[in-house]
């Protein structure tokens, strides 16, 4: 048998093709998602239990895909949720990635990047407020560092505390952990205020402009990450050359790191059996009123974008 068709079985779920390239430009193989995964199932698997799960797999030869509807091929054994798509009016059949053999299963489907709604199943609120921190194309990550230090201090100005984690692409995701009693809507608004509050402490760093070519080569203050939304979950590998991870750093540690310090072959090492998201994580918070007040009074960032592209197309018609 060639190495390509190498057949491994753990926990009961047959692993295949492991020796096979990841993908062009991964510098990685499939054996390498798979021992990551596997060894920081512990750390993954909590951001992933009881949420309807999408994944970006890549089969070779082919271009990346999400995957929301499990395909027919799943097995019996992992667990599933039907959730109800008001975008598409269809219902979707999510996977839970519950414990070890989904995982698994997953990586070898070559499921990369792991996208967990903002809800578990049975509490339906969402558990994060998060802003999603996207800076130009062909900016340094200094530049992301310097909103990221905008952000939090509009948090602690409105009593907050967030974590913040690398994206794995370019980017930071800043968690905020909130109360049982925050709905969704309010957590949507929230968000939104703690952007604007974050651009009107330094304006010349960030934005919170929808529209790319409004944005002036500043860091995007991405509010949208709300409702149906989903994020990528910290310690998920992503699609991108050398595969780096969603990584957790510490506030005093930004400006000292880069995302592709973290990939699958690195990151193990560099949690030597601890685990930062977990440790580092506020415990959860409520919402003042002067927050959600404004916050409902900024309009969705998608909504407000959509009407203005129009009124551009009308006016460039004209």
């Amino acid at each position: 048998m060639s190495r390509a068709k190498t057949v491994e079985t753990r926990d009961g779920v047959e692993l295949t093709n492991l020796d096979q390239p990841l993908f062009d430009g991964a510098d990685a193989t499939k054996r390498d998602l798979v021992d990551y995964l596997d060894a920081v199932r512990d750390h993954i698997l909590p951001e992933l239990r009881q949420r309807p799960l999408s994944v970006i797999r890549i089969r070779p030869g082919q271009e990346p895909f999400m995957q929301k509807n499990v395909p027919k091929y799943t097995p019996d054994w992992v667990e599933t949720t039907t959730v109800w798509a008001e975008a598409s009016r269809r219902e979707v059949r999510y996977a839970l990635a519950n414990d070890r053999r989904t995982l698994l299963w997953f990586a070898n489907q070559r499921s990369v990047e792991y996208h967990p709604t903002l809800m578990r199943l049975g509490e339906p609120h969402p558990t994060h407020l998060i802003l999603d921190l996207d800076p130009p194309e062909g900016d340094d990550f200094a530049h992301v560092v310097r909103a990221a230090g905008l952000v939090r201090q509009a948090l602690a100005d409105s009593g907050l505390a967030g974590t913040v984690k690398t994206s794995g692409s370019k980017g930071l995701h800043i968690f905020v952990p909130l109360a049982a009693d925050v709905g969704f809507e309010d957590a949507a608004a929230a968000t939104r205020a703690i952007a604007a509050r974050a651009e009107r402490v330094d304006p010349d760093v960030a934005t919170t402009a929808y529209i790319k070519e409004d944005r002036g080569g500043k860091v995007f203050l991405d509010s949208t990450r709300s409702g149906g939304a989903t994020v990528v979950a910290a310690y998920s590998p992503r699609v991108r050359p050398g595969v780096p991870v969603s990584f957790p750093v510490a506030w005093d540690d930004l400006d000292n790191v880069t995302p592709h310090d973290f990939t699958v072959r690195t990151a193990v090492g560099l949690l030597d059996g601890a685990d930062p998201w977990r440790e580092r994580m506020p415990a959860p918070q409520g919402l003042t009123a002067d927050l959600l007040e404004e916050g409902h009074a900024i309009p969705i960032a998608r909504v407000a974008a959509m009407h203005e592209g129009k009124r551009r197309k009308r006016a460039r018609e004209q």
